[in-house]
């Protein structure tokens, strides 16, 4: 397979970068049609030659390598006039030239081949180190993205230079290159630059979560996009820092890989899934799907250690390829194609080596069996092998990219490799990102640096993750051949949903005979047998502190395999009842705003909205009425005090049932709608993201009155107010209306009733009151809304979710915890509503006049609230 990509390459192609192997000619930089960000890795360099050099070796084809090196020495040119990608440029043509020469000198002290051989890679690879570190002139030490070979990045005719952004991994991607430069030439400029770059992320990084974005601002150090996961665009900053103690043996390269570590797997890792989380709150999902990148974690995994998540997040994307043929560039939670590319990328096969090499188990042999055969049945064409346009339908794309030849094959073969087979032990070896050989010894040769440990100095470790060792396999594995399978056997039938189905040990336990499976339409909390078989089943119910609810599998804790089978398909019957729930639009947040005295509407909170029920939206007037507390509180029952909650809106609090069946009991009692109150202590719009209450899986048409659902602080004002006044007046409304019109209303109910009149300096003091809670709106503001998280349903790039549990809730952004129910309809953002209301100023003389009495009441009380704030200090 490899002389079929190498020779047509060679024949067909060379000296240009790549090859293009269905009309069987070379990919030349400006004269094929552009393809953007792609084409900056060609620099008319012979990329794929460099890219394939110490893959030569490792193949045991040393006579080629002579050859191919005497080429790169006579014919490359490192000096044109192009603008390239510093990232690809280092990990492909420098780490290429440094692997080269890694094995050039290995082969020479070997004293077959290579005798003639004088360092001449080296030398080319470090005036290649020159001609990139003017991308390295910014204040934060972080490089541009892109460089002029001929001319730099500040050259007028360099045409580069004016970017500000770069992605995490193309600034921090470049230890192990640069270092291994300075240490095989003793020039240390190289790898100053590359820790000056690696230094300047780990400071940005976001201190609560300890995650880095994907995109940071050179100039800055702003984060640009704030979204974190281990794929595109930051997957090879968290390997180089591994690696980077591995052949540097500098402790703070591994204390900070630690440190990020903890945080992936406390937030990111929801195996067997690996999710993109916001770095500033990261228990909120930033999408619903994953890059193809990714799967070089697995492998980066083993080299840490940590053996189980591993294989289970490689099993995941082996049964995505069994799928599929190919892993897709982007697949969703629910294992569907999001992009249909698939370039030949070698990363799975990569963490198959790792996975085989630390387990011994000959599953991953048949691992790379299959993706052997699937490359030549699928991809391979008379002149190469051609990447995957669409995975789905087979379609080709008339590209080969030289990372092809420079990991797939070498990893491939040495999966099956033994010892006998290979010229050098490859243990001698660290891999770069793009798998060139760099040696170990490097560690201990021209150490121009100071190894100062400055990572303790300003962060706080836990050292239950600190293991300064990779675990021996006789640890890991002990007289268990069995380990590794016991692992991946409950994910065998993630993907494919429509598995054969035994008899569940969980089923069998709770009654005598077989039962028929618990379906996730039937589940409910508040069921203590339904909480015995999600146990079985390895799933757990989780309350988070924000009020919200989350179920999670984890297949090792079910009773049995057939009994993780189970809890993963309810999962994924999980997964699809909150699909079919979200086909229902996005909902924008409603507003209760509370309008009898002494608020007069002043006092708006922001609500979530039902699934159910009246549509405020179509109901402009809203629902006004006086609000009731029904008993009992929770409303799973009949209600008790029906003639309390007549005609009114009934207050009840969340928990212990569905949110309809709350509607219906309180509907049949006569109230004229119902606002349930988070029963989770502290919780607020401010910081939780927005809830639609969804039904119960069943018709809900019955359901006429409007419901709407307030968090803990938002809910304890409205309780507050009834203590303190009795009669509490309140608007269910899809957006706060007109405070003037509501005084004016409430002005004349005053004076209708003699047991209501308050004098202005006690409907002031009465505001402030009620202001210690929730502060008064500014013009156009509503109190109880301070950011637009709590006002967009996803203000992030993510879908909502809506998942039936013991309240059928709906969070308006995804959670932290996986296998999770999400729906994955793409990166939709909704626009944010923004409740409106008229400046408290602004009086339309021509619809009303305003009494005297309120207007000096209003001063009155803005003099005293601005006393206020300035003895507060606020």
């Amino acid at each position: 397979m490899f002389d079929h990509a190498y020779s047509n390459y060679m024949e067909h192609a060379y000296p240009a970068d790549e090859l293009m192997p269905l009309t069987c000619r070379g990919r030349v930089r400006g004269q094929e049609p552009s393809r953007g960000d792609v084409d900056d890795a060609l620099g008319k360099f012979s990329l794929t030659l460099i890219d394939t050099l110490d893959t030569l070796v490792v193949l045991n084809k040393t006579k080629e390598f002579e050859e191919a090196v005497k080429k790169v020495i006579k014919d490359v040119n490192l000096d044109n006039d192009i603008v390239v990608s510093v990232f690809e440029t280092n990990i492909r043509v420098l780490g290429g030239l440094l692997g080269g020469h890694s094995v050039a000198i290995m082969l020479k002290e070997k004293g077959e081949y290579m005798q003639w051989y004088n360092g001449e890679l080296l030398h080319m690879a470090k005036e290649l180190g020159y001609k990139l570190l003017p991308a390295f002139n910014t204040t934060s030490g972080l490089p541009y993205p892109r460089v002029n070979l001929k001319f730099g990045v500040r050259h007028p005719e360099a045409r580069t230079g004016t970017e500000t952004d770069t992605c995490t991994a193309c600034a921090g991607t470049l230890i192990l290159e640069f270092a291994a430069l300075s240490r095989f030439t003793g020039t240390s400029i190289f790898e100053e630059y590359a820790r000056k770059a690696l230094d300047f992320i780990w400071e940005k990084r976001q201190r609560s979560s300890n995650l880095v974005g994907v995109t940071i601002n050179i100039h800055t150090g702003d984060w640009v996009r704030k979204d974190s996961g281990v794929g595109a665009g930051i997957d090879s900053y968290y390997e180089y820092l591994l690696k980077a103690y591995v052949l540097l043996g500098d402790d703070s390269f591994l204390e900070r890989f630690n440190t990020h570590y903890d945080a992936i797997m406390r937030y990111i890792s929801q195996p067997p899934l690996l999710l993109d989380v916001h770095i500033h709150k990261p228990m909120l999902n930033a999408r619903t799907w994953m890059d193809s990148l990714l799967a070089f974690f697995p492998g980066l995994q083993v080299l840490k250690g940590d053996i189980r998540p591993a294989i289970e997040t490689h099993e995941m994307l082996y049964q995505v390829i069994k799928k599929h043929n190919f892993l897709p560039e982007a697949f969703t939670t629910d294992f569907r194609v999001h992009w249909a590319q698939h370039p030949l990328r070698p990363e799975f096969a990569e963490s198959t080596y790792f996975l085989y090499k630390a387990t011994g188990d000959p599953y991953y042999l048949e691992v790379g069996k299959t993706l052997i055969e699937n490359l030549n049945k699928y991809a391979r064409v008379p002149c190469g092998f051609a990447a995957m346009k669409d995975v789905r339908t087979g379609s080709h794309e008339d590209r080969m990219d030289s990372f092809f030849l420079a990991e797939m094959f070498k990893y491939l073969y040495l999966l099956f490799a033994d010892k006998e087979d290979m010229i050098f032990d490859i243990e001698d070896y660290i891999f770069t990102t793009e798998a060139h050989l760099l040696p170990l010894w490097l560690s201990t040769t021209n150490q121009t640096i100071s190894k100062k440990n400055t990572t303790t100095e300003y962060t706080e470790l836990d050292d239950s993750n600190f293991d300064w060792t990779c675990p021996n396999t006789q640890i890991l594995f002990p007289n268990d051949p069995m380990f590794a399978q016991s692992i991946r056997e409950p994910l065998k039938n993630v993907v494919d949903k429509s598995c054969p189905r035994g008899i569940s040990r969980a089923e069998e336990s709770l009654g005598s005979g077989p039962k028929p499976p618990l379906r996730a339409r039937d589940f409910m909390a508040s069921n203590p047998e339904h909480l015995e078989i999600l146990k079985k089943m390895g799933v757990s119910l989780i309350h988070l502190k924000d009020g919200r609810v989350q179920l999670v599998q984890h297949a090792v804790q079910a009773a049995s395999s057939l009994d993780a089978e189970d809890g993963l398909r309810f999962m994924q019957e999980m997964i699809e009842l909150s699909s079919q729930q979200q086909k229902e639009q996005q909902l924008p947040p409603r507003a209760v705003q509370i309008v009898s005295h002494p608020f007069f509407g002043r006092v708006v909170l922001t609500a979530g909205p039902a699934q159910f029920g009246m549509d405020l939206s179509k109901h402009k007037a809203g629902t006004r009425g006086f609000v009731a507390t029904i008993k009992p509180y929770n409303g799973c029952s009949e209600i008790t005090n029906p003639e309390a909650v007549k005609e009114k809106i009934a207050l009840m609090q969340r928990g212990q049932c569905m949110f309809a069946e709350k509607a219906r009991n309180i509907q049949k009692a006569g109230a004229i709608g119902g606002i349930v109150i988070d029963d989770n202590e502290g919780s607020s719009s401010d910081t939780a993201p927005l809830f639609q209450m969804a039904g119960d899986g069943k018709n809900t048409d019955d359901i006429t009155i409007p419901m709407l659902f307030l968090f803990n602080k938002e809910g304890n004002i409205i309780l507050d107010a009834i203590r303190e006044y009795e009669a509490v007046e309140v608007l269910l409304s899809d957006k706060a209306k007109d405070r003037d019109l509501e005084m004016e209303n409430m002005d004349q109910k005053l004076s209708e009733n003699d047991s209501h009149k308050q004098n202005s300096e006690e409907a002031t003091a009465a505001s402030q009151d009620v202001g210690a809670v929730s502060e008064e709106p500014e013009e156009g503001e509503n109190s109880d809304v301070t950011d637009a998280d709590s006002l967009s349903p996803a203000h992030a790039d993510s879908d909502s979710i809506s998942i039936s549990n013991q309240d059928s809730y709906v969070p308006g952004t995804d959670e932290a915890s996986a296998p999770e129910p999400a729906c994955t309809q793409g990166d939709n953002q909704p626009q944010e509503q923004k409740t409106e209301t008229e400046s408290n100023s602004k009086v339309n003389w021509d619809n009303k006049v305003q009494p005297m009495e309120s207007i000096l009441a209003d001063w009155n009380e803005d003099i005293e609230a601005f006393e206020m704030m300035e003895k507060d200090e606020l």
